[in-house]
């Protein structure tokens, strides 16, 4: 049976996006950085983490907001492009236009929906709660995360979105399970403490 992992970019002091968010830049002030590490470094580690997490997933859940922010950029092949694993969105409303052809559920009926949708899709293999921090802290406060995956990037923006700022009074304890470093992340892996 698959894992649930939480799996997010994040600079060194905690923020998920940078300030100054646009539709136009969805990340914030230079928040494209959080992503050289995927999407711009040649660095071995870096390409086989990419390579095995999306061999590893059998599907993907995101809340509303990083699906508005990303479709311009993602069309219909979802944020695992040529992969084309299906994403499972939390949402309140239906979006107007979806892309045709997309790789898209719309689930308002809340994140266990989400992600018992997800996990009949996925085959048996992992599950991944990407995007933003309030989708992710929705599911690690429900206790429905295995894993937490970190890359944390050495960059310090000083305003953006914090990625754990809503956590609650929760105290969630996390064992490590891997940390490697490149040049461009390093990448922190933890086991949820049940």
């Amino acid at each position: 049976m698959g894992k649930v992992i939480f799996d997010i970019s994040m600079s060194l002091d905690g923020f998920i996006t940078g300030a100054n968010q646009t539709p136009a830049e969805p990340l914030g002030d230079e928040g494209e950085h959080l992503h050289d590490w995927a999407f711009n470094s040649q660095h071995p580690f870096n390409r086989s983490l990419i390579s095995e997490s999306v061999s590893d997933t059998g599907a993907v859940i995101c809340g509303r907001r990083t699906y508005d922010d990303s479709i311009p950029f993602w069309g219909p092949d979802g944020p695992t492009g040529a992969a084309r694993l299906p994403l499972f969105i939390v949402t309140h409303h239906l979006p107007r236009k979806v892309p045709p052809d997309g790789v898209y559920t719309f689930v308002t009926d809340g994140i266990e929906s989400a992600l018992q949708q997800a996990k009949k899709a996925a085959g048996g293999k992992n599950i991944s709660v990407m995007g933003g921090a309030d989708i992710g802290q929705q599911y690690m406060l429900a206790g429905l995360v295995d894993e937490l995956s970190i890359h944390l990037v050495p960059v310090l923006f000083g305003k953006g979105t914090p990625l754990f700022a809503n956590s609650g009074e929760t105290h969630i304890r996390l064992e490590p399970i891997q940390t490697v470093e490149t040049p461009e992340a390093i990448h922190l892996r933890f086991r949820v403490a049940r």
